[in-house]
């Protein structure tokens, strides 16, 4: 959409003559005052999420120059790009967002009151005559004790849920506990020997899982993991910083600084973030009966593949060899680091949810 620029050319922020389009002081750009509903919102949606020149402009290397935008932004060319930091907030919101589009809908169909069957009017209406007609007879009263009985049969059956079936036995894993309450979990640790009773962190994490049960019942576990899946994201921002640390240490040849290590790593996430997105999005346009879906992610690991040598290459400057060397290196510290965070994720949302 065209911009609306003033003819004046004073700063109407700061008051400082112009000589351009913007402040050389201020920064502020000298647009109309005055301005229709869809320049406002054209300018808004271009200020918040960067839908502007220089999203499009950096989309292309991003994708497919690995290291480009690295090497940009550290030679100072970063006026023409988005800064990495506010690209990768913007895309991984839209990546988890896609990835977790089907996140609470289960928990919310089961969350809402269950309203009386028909058998269930039936039953209450007949046990209100039974109590409201003293002058039944013993023959009546007992014909439409059989019918409550007969509806009552089919209460059980028509309001059948889950929680009817909430026992230890159909439970896994953790949540498979026969302890009803944290009390009953206490008196049960004190008959056992101390050196088989459960540490601080062990019994605290029992006790959450206790209250999933008791709140939850059959869909704790459920419950849990949707908890513990929209934490992650919060996990890949304590990644990153991580990351450029291990990247720091794996190439200290090159005496880079950590803020260069740690450019990179907004780039890279950034692509990877994407990329995946545009995978899941293709994958969720094609039809399962052509079968290529296998293929798709092959051919999507090999580029991503190739996309982190490529662009270790550019930005350190190694050889192939020490590239190789080097990017092995990397991913086995990271997944070592990946491994602790995911494990912290999962103590952190058993011991602070629920």
């Amino acid at each position: 959409m065209k911009k609306h620029y003033r003819e004046e050319n004073d700063c109407l922020n700061c008051g400082t003559i112009l000589q351009g389009k913007y402040c050389h002081v201020c920064g502020q750009e000298n647009l109309q005052i005055k301005e229709s509903f869809g320049h406002m919102m054209n300018h808004a949606i271009s200020d918040y999420f960067h839908f502007d020149h220089q999203f499009f402009h950096t989309l292309k290397p991003l994708l497919f120059k690995p290291g480009y935008l690295t090497n940009e932004y550290m030679s100072g060319k970063r006026a023409q790009y988005l800064h990495p930091v506010k690209m990768y907030i913007f895309i991984s919101l839209v990546y988890f967002v896609l990835l977790f589009q089907t996140g609470h809908e289960a928990l919310k169909a089961t969350s809402e009151p269950v309203k009386p069957t028909v058998g269930t009017r039936i039953v209450d209406s007949l046990n209100k005559q039974i109590s409201k007609d003293p002058d039944l007879s013993a023959a009546e009263k007992k014909d439409v004790q059989k019918k409550v009985t007969k509806y009552a049969g089919g209460i059980i059956k028509v309001t059948h849920t889950d929680d009817d079936n909430d026992t230890a036995k159909n439970r896994t894993g953790l949540f498979s506990t026969t302890d009803t309450s944290y009390e009953q979990y206490l008196a049960s640790q004190q008959k056992l020997p101390k050196q088989e009773r459960d540490g601080p962190v062990k019994m605290q994490i029992h006790k959450r899982v206790i209250a999933y049960n008791h709140k939850y019942g059959s869909r704790a576990k459920e419950v849990f993991y949707e908890e513990f899946k929209h934490n992650i994201p919060k996990m890949m921002f304590l990644m990153l910083p991580l990351f450029a640390l291990i990247l720091k240490i794996d190439f200290s040849g090159n005496k880079k600084f950590y803020v260069e290590h740690l450019i990179y790593t907004f780039h890279l996430h950034c692509f990877l973030f994407i990329f995946l997105t545009i995978i899941m999005l293709v994958e969720m346009v094609i039809p399962d009966s052509w079968n290529i879906n296998d293929w798709i992610s092959l051919a999507a690991t090999v580029y991503i593949i190739w996309y982190v040598y490529r662009s270790l290459r550019v930005v350190y400057n190694r050889s192939i060899f020490r590239t190789i060397t080097k990017m092995i290196g990397a991913y086995v510290m990271y997944l070592l680091v990946f491994t602790f965070c995911i494990t912290m994720v999962l103590l952190i949302t058993a011991l602070l949810a629920a």
